[in-house]
């Protein structure tokens, strides 16, 4: 398996900067709390400074998000909707330890961090520009397809896992009890947005393997450099 930008993507947003890392071994009986609540901690201390729209790395995904002609205050990046709850709420939902840690990390980070269920990806998996023939499934159940040139994570079957790029996700590959393997990945707009990607993931693969008897691969994504191959 394999994860990729298009070119169209990369021409579009030259800015861009990816970490990805694949893990095997994951459970949901892992305790992640202590981590949660030091990351969760990171970001309060930053809150406390200022509103998550005014962080670099907001605002450079409320930019990308006009130039793919979107409203950015209608439709948020993820890490900007986790910021906005976590601040007016103080806490997050706890949903499975690694989607918990992983929106912890993305908090932190102030990036958005997407986990996909590798089981339920067909081939490769890109982020690209959908034709509008893709499905996608909700959370709820429902199916919908995305609207022609949205961006878009799609497989091989012309699924798409996640719509309006770090948007929404799909309730197809999401993390549940019986996820053993996992693809997470980290994209950001913002100057510094390579170091900043490269520290998450860093940091990610540390906390995966204290939580979690995890093989880990790791890559760094550019232009330069824009594929990922997964273990098998």
């Amino acid at each position: 398996m394999q994860f990729s930008h298009s070119d169209a993507i990369w021409q579009a947003f030259p800015e861009l900067r990816a970490g990805a890392l694949c893990a095997d071994g994951i459970d949901a009986a892992a305790d992640v709390e202590e981590a949660v609540a030091g990351f969760s901690a990171i970001a309060g201390a930053r809150l406390a400074e200022a509103q998550e729209s005014e962080f670099p790395e907001i605002q450079a995904w409320r930019r990308g998000f006009s130039r793919m002609g979107l409203k950015p205050t209608q439709y948020r990046s993820a890490s900007e909707a986790l910021l906005r709850r976590f601040r007016q709420e103080c806490v997050l939902p706890r949903l499975h330890p690694l989607v918990d840690l992983c929106n912890a990390i993305s908090l932190a980070f102030a990036i958005p961090v997407a986990v996909f269920d590798t089981k339920e990806i067909a081939g490769d998996l890109q982020v690209r520009h959908a034709t509008g023939h893709e499905t996608y499934l909700t959370f709820g159940g429902q199916s919908e397809h995305p609207e022609p040139d949205e961006v878009i994570f799609a497989d091989g079957e012309g699924r798409a896992h996640a719509r309006r790029w770090t948007n929404r996700q799909s309730g197809l590959s999401a993390v549940r009890e019986t996820t053993r393997s996992v693809l997470i990945v980290a994209e950001a707009l913002h100057a510094g947005a390579g170091e900043d990607t490269a520290r998450l993931v860093a940091t990610l693969a540390e906390a995966l393997a204290r939580h979690w008897p995890v093989t880990v691969a790791t890559a760094a994504l550019s232009r330069a450099s824009s594929r990922f191959e997964l273990e098998a």
